[in-house]
């Protein structure tokens, strides 16, 4: 959580499934946090990016609203990335 907090802080982080998704593909990617109630479809493809890539996942406790308040975010984040 203490590198996550870092990144936001540092504004290098990826907010949201698509985008997150986009730069796995291209390899941009070297840690990936879900929310503990993101959805079950993203959540699998994630998983199976993550897998080929060899990018860490990380599943949160946190919810999407408490994940959007770390981010300090008015809207739910499902999916970070950086």
């Amino acid at each position: 959580m203490k590198l996550l907090k870092e990144a936001v802080k540092e504004k290098k982080v990826i907010i949201g499934a698509d985008r997150t998704l986009k730069n796995l593909k291209l390899g941009k990617l070297k840690r990936i946090y879900l929310a503990s109630n993101v959805k079950q479809d993203i959540k699998e493809d994630i998983e199976h990016y993550t897998k080929l890539f060899n990018v860490k996942l990380v599943q949160l406790k946190e919810n999407n609203e408490e994940l959007g308040l770390i981010c300090k975010k008015q809207f739910s984040v499902s999916v970070l990335s950086f």
